[in-house]
């Protein structure tokens, strides 16, 4: 998760694309799923998508009553008033809607053979509707987050200002170490942040970063690109690494630096260039900056590498969050989250 703001310039798309057939597919199943459930389209959203947006087994694990958490801490409900902040490294927070939220977990989560993150540019700097985008956000993330009953260690990669976090899921994630490594020439406070932990006994290191915004500053961007990529090869080899971030990359710049290397996949084209989260920085569909040209880049990129065994940690899809309004009629942010799954092989 990430506060900033990534600015691009061009047009990769021409204005008035029509949307594919899968993204209208899927706002259909999110108003079938809402008006079954009687919630709002970001919880059925959520729903769908950790469930394949399969209909069926996205209302079954809505509906599905919660776990006897007796033996858990007990964690006194509280309600969320309008000017208050959601802290989601307390376990007595609570999901910031008023929609039923399942605590329990299904089974392919309980042993282990499956995870899930989410990268996305939530747009701190945009001071406009602040208060209700960012309870917004916090409406999808506690939906990911506070309905597994179970609380979260927060690392950031600045102290105060700018900054990137990476959440860890403490009773999935063992934490071993973090790093910050620095961009010795950016001008936009930018870093690396790497985080090693394990994961049903795979090592896996985990990084983020906000790259150089704008078009301008694409030499600069691809510098930070390099060392990024640096990074990864230099990670052990027996650890699967997970870089997940706002990179601001146009395609001509990957190609300028010489593309990935061999054993670096981009999740987006390992999974077949899915058409329906192509674009995360779209100003055709998010109307938050105003921009009257239509604008769509994939800003927010995933890239992978898998660990020298290979097979353990495998990408299986990807999918969009923040695509419904709030009630200000504006996005929770002007960058969509990316939600990725992958498949743990035990």
């Amino acid at each position: 998760m990430e506060e900033g703001n990534g600015l691009g310039g061009g047009t990769e798309a021409a204005a008035g694309e029509e949307d594919e057939p899968e993204v209208k597919k899927r706002r259909l199943l999110c108003v079938e799923f809402a008006s079954v459930a009687s919630c709002d389209a970001a919880v059925a959203q959520c729903y769908l998508a950790e469930n394949d947006w399969e209909m069926e087994r996205a209302l079954n694990s809505y509906f599905e009553p919660p776990v006897d958490e007796s033996a858990l801490e007990s964690r006194p409900e509280t309600t969320l008033e309008p000017e208050t902040y959601v802290d989601l490294t307390n376990e007595e927070t609570t999901d910031s809607t008023s929609s039923k939220v399942n605590s329990s977990e299904n089974a392919e989560q309980e042993d282990g053979s499956m995870f899930s993150f989410i990268t996305w540019n939530i747009d701190g700097l945009d001071l406009n509707n602040l208060q209700e985008r960012a309870r917004g956000v916090c409406s999808y993330l506690t939906l990911y987050l506070k309905k597994r009953a179970s609380n979260y260690e927060i690392i950031t990669g600045h102290e105060e200002g700018y900054f990137t976090a990476i959440m860890l899921k403490k009773s999935r994630v063992k934490l071993k170490n973090q790093e910050i490594i620095p961009f010795p020439s950016t001008k936009m406070m930018r870093n690396l942040l790497c985080v090693n932990v394990s994961v049903s006994g795979n090592e896996l290191c985990l990084m983020t970063s906000h790259l150089e915004s704008t078009r301008g500053h694409a030499k600069e961007r691809m510098n930070q690109l390099k060392i990024v990529l640096k990074k990864i090869q230099e990670a052990p080899e027996s650890a699967t690494v997970i870089f997940a971030g706002d990179t601001n990359l146009r395609d001509q710049e990957v190609t300028k630096c010489g593309g990935l290397p061999n054993n670096i996949l981009d999740v987006w084209e390992f999974l077949g260039n899915p058409k329906h989260c192509q674009y995360t920085w779209d100003t055709q569909m998010n109307s938050n900056l105003g921009i009257a040209a239509t604008c769509k880049f994939r800003f927010d990129r995933i890239f992978f590498r898998a660990a020298a065994e290979e097979g353990h940690i495998i990408p299986r899809s990807l999918d969009l969050l923040g695509l419904e309004k709030l009630d200000c009629g504006r996005f929770p942010s002007d960058h969509w989250g990316l939600l990725c799954n992958l498949d743990v092989i035990l």
